[in-house]
């Protein structure tokens, strides 16, 4: 089932299975593409328990979803504009706070925990806003933008919420194989964060898919979000 919420100029899709469980986890998930329910219907597939997906899209997505700004890594791109503290502040303040009195009230739902999940630059936010709010308890990070300039000094020199307890970290195996200078660094990156984050004691995975960055995505999601309501 879906419903469609409009908050802050952001399109809501709340996508949830009928079922007699009161209490239930909420996935929260940046979306580029706004396609919820393909997900949904993945998760669904691969016999994901029960949860609440949440995809927020209309995203500016370059900027909203970098911590600081960084040039463009393609000649015709843009620059990232580095907007997701803004960003975040809105998630936190306004969209989430509606979702939650749309759980209780509409659905006749509780609450678990959180999770924040994300695709490409959406899976590096995911990790980023752990690092300035409590909220969340879980992370899935798939395909992750861990090329991003000085993210993993970030990590090494920033104490992650200690109310996050798992991470998902997954990677195509044809990811980092490109010409680009920067993108070629996106392996050995999210291979050492999740190395750090797993040695301060959360319990993180790092899983490898076939195919570039492009391939399965909806597949990707699914698995994380699979294994991280276990």
């Amino acid at each position: 089932m879906v419903d469609n919420l409009e908050i802050e100029n952001k399109l809501i899709k709340i996508c949830y299975n009928n079922t007699n469980e009161k209490l239930l986890p909420v996935v929260i998930l940046n979306n580029y593409n706004n396609d919820g329910e393909k997900i949904f219907d993945k998760c669904n597939e691969i016999g994901c328990k029960d949860f609440i997906l949440v995809c927020i899209s209309n995203l500016n997505w370059d900027d909203d979803m970098s911590p600081w700004f960084a040039p463009k890594i393609y000649k015709n791109d843009t620059d990232f504009l580095g907007k997701a503290d803004e960003y975040l502040k809105i998630l936190l303040e306004k969209i989430i706070p509606k979702v939650k009195e749309f759980v209780e009230i509409n659905l006749e739902k509780q609450i678990e925990y959180y999770v924040i999940a994300g695709y490409s630059l959406a899976g590096l936010f995911a990790l980023y806003s752990s690092y300035k709010t409590d909220l969340f308890s879980k992370i899935v990070s798939c395909s992750g933008s861990f090329w991003f300039p000085n993210f993993v000094e970030f990590v090494e020199k920033n104490k992650i919420s200690t109310n996050i307890k798992q991470i998902y970290f997954s990677l195509g195996n044809r990811e980092s194989k490109t010409r680009n200078k920067v993108l070629q660094t996106v392996e050995k990156n999210t291979r050492k964060i999740e190395k750090l984050l797993n040695e301060q004691g959360i319990k993180t995975i790092y899983e490898e898919n076939e195919g570039n960055h492009f391939q399965d995505a909806d597949l990707r999601i699914a698995k994380g979000i699979k294994w991280i309501l276990k």
